[in-house]
């Protein structure tokens, strides 16, 4: 016969279930919901699906990746005004001039 001073008890049983999130089967649903097929979503989800795809058809171009077009000015602004200061300013001659690397 043991003899136990402090008793513990045994850890408390659970059951967890993981959900599964399947994006296609939910992209599925939502353009069925914007055709009015078999509605599995909410009301103010077909609402929603309709007024996105509203707003596309009338402004596709607002879904296009505006910053990449940005970026890409930028990017070559930059490069070709240092082509400019390099090739066509005594830009560089002034910096070596100040830096006393030529005379």
């Amino acid at each position: 016969m043991k003899f136990v001073l402090f008793r513990t008890n045994r850890p408390k049983k659970f059951s967890y279930r993981p959900r599964y999130f399947n994006p296609e089967k939910e992209a599925m649903e939502r353009r069925k919901a914007e055709l009015g097929v078999e509605q599995e979503l909410t009301e103010n989800e077909v609402l929603r699906a309709r007024m996105t795809s509203r707003w596309r058809q009338k402004n596709p171009e607002a879904f296009g990746n505006k910053y990449q077009r940005m970026s890409f000015i930028v990017y070559g602004t930059v490069i070709l005004g240092g082509i400019y200061l390099i090739f066509f300013t005594d830009f560089i001659a002034n910096i070596l001039y100040a830096f006393g690397l030529i005379k």
